[in-house]
């Protein structure tokens, strides 16, 4: 995992007067997973989408396998913009309802011209199968399928133009703690056929522990701390990472009771 396939430089944002974005400095290598964790608002959503090529950048470079594509939208990307997917937060409203689940599929691969419809409806059965829904799934609309299912559809579209990176924001978020774990083993399994890389965006650190090689830690528009997920989730350096850490629930009383009296010391001396 040597090289990087998108290299976030200087990057800054202001909305009006108001700095956004801040020196964003962050790698994403080719097959691996950086967890962007923070609080809402502190700007993860935001570098999500300038990578996209859907938010704004005022000032450094987004660099996506060697092209600079900072403020560039997707389809002046020179081609590019097949490789760079996304997953929402909402599978009940990232999908369209008057549509079938072939149809949803089928739609980027005919926009971006790779196939004709006839052929497109070819590669169906083999994107339901890569997330785990059956055949006849594809002749359903999405009302008839369950947030989980909604959302491995929508990570079927992502996969249907095979790209190197899939920005994930807030993939699981919406979904039940079983249904979450679940969503996430698949990324993984997705990961290890496929070699695609992730930014997954949560603001939640125990499940971007579950999923990611490195994280990187964001509040108010910096990433205040950045390393490999052991090192960040297990000895955490700033406090403000050591807050996430220690506010996120346990199943244990008598630990939850500790962590929150850890919490507590740790703000009072903040």
């Amino acid at each position: 995992m040597s090289d990087v396939i998108v290299d976030c430089i200087g990057v800054n944002t202001h909305f009006g007067a108001h700095h956004v974005l801040k020196n964003i400095n962050l790698t994403v290598r080719p097959g691996e997973t950086v967890g962007l964790v923070g609080e809402s608002g502190s700007g993860k959503t935001t570098l999500g989408r300038a990578i996209l090529g859907i938010g704004p950048i005022s000032s450094g470079r987004i660099v996506f396998e060697g092209q600079d594509i900072g403020g560039v939208a997707p389809r002046d990307r020179k081609g590019r913009a097949a490789s760079i997917q996304a997953v929402f937060q909402d599978p009940y409203t990232s999908l369209n309802p008057s549509m079938t689940i072939e149809d949803i599929l089928i739609e980027p691969i005919v926009a971006r011209g790779q196939a004709a419809k006839a052929d497109a409806a070819a590669q169906v059965h083999k994107l339901l199968d890569q997330v785990a829904l059956p055949k006849d799934a594809a002749q359903r609309y999405p009302r008839e399928f369950s947030g989980g299912q909604r959302q491995r559809i929508a990570i079927a579209r992502a996969l249907a133009l095979s790209p190197h990176l899939i920005v994930c924001d807030e993939p699981v978020s919406a979904l039940d703690l079983s249904t979450q774990a679940r969503v996430l083993d698949l990324f993984v399994e997705i990961q290890e056929r496929t070699g695609v890389a992730y930014l997954f965006v949560s603001h939640d650190l125990s499940v971007v522990r579950h999923i990611s090689h490195r994280v990187a830690v964001m509040r108010g528009g910096e990433i205040v701390e950045f390393g490999e997920c052991d090192q960040v989730t297990a000895d955490p350096q700033h406090d403000y990472t050591k807050r996430l850490l220690l506010a996120a629930p346990v199943a244990d009383p008598v630990r939850q009771a500790e962590r929150r009296a850890a919490l507590r010391a740790l703000s009072r001396g903040a």
